[in-house]
């Protein structure tokens, strides 16, 4: 018996060592030729966070709340044929080994957009895009404890 609790935890670890993150994903490709790369640590967040209202437009969208709350952000956006179809599989392996649910999914002329989130009651812990179609690869994650009715909010007023 004690083996089989051995071997179980073993294969756990080893499961979990494989799964990919947004560090991840990001340290894996932000380095390749024709890819563009932005992180944005936890203490430049902390900074932003000292700065007064962020208004976008006509000054009905505070961006503000969203940008305080956020932990991380990691981006990749690559042109490198190359490598799409892997990040786009990493992203897709990544979303499936955590609490993501799909948000959205949007398909034109082969290209093929969606949206993850992993929330909880009244927060938002993690948001990702992935755009993707062969010739370019877009991979955005979001970390941090999101209030839900202020993206609601952000997303009611961006879809006017």
């Amino acid at each position: 018996m004690k083996k089989i609790f051995t071997i179980a935890a073993m294969m756990l670890l080893a499961a979990t060592s494989f799964a990919q993150d947004g560090k991840s994903i990001y340290k894996k490709y932000s380095e390749a030729d024709n890819v563009s790369a932005v992180y944005i640590s936890p203490a430049m967040f902390r900074m932003m966070g000292r700065i007064p209202d962020l208004e976008v437009g006509d000054g009905d969208m505070n961006l503000t709340p969203v940008i305080k709350s956020l932990t991380g952000m990691y981006l990749i956006d690559s042109e490198n044929k190359k490598i799409n179809a892997n990040i786009k599989k990493d992203v897709e392996e990544f979303v499936k080994s955590g609490s993501y649910e799909i948000l959205m999914e949007a398909k034109d002329d082969g290209e093929t957009v969606r949206v993850y989130v992993v929330s909880h009651e009244e927060t938002v812990s993690s948001f990702v895009l992935l755009a993707y179609e062969p010739n370019e690869c877009t991979f955005i994650c979001l970390d941090g404890q999101m209030a839900k009715k202020q993206l609601e909010e952000l997303m009611a007023k961006v879809g006017k």
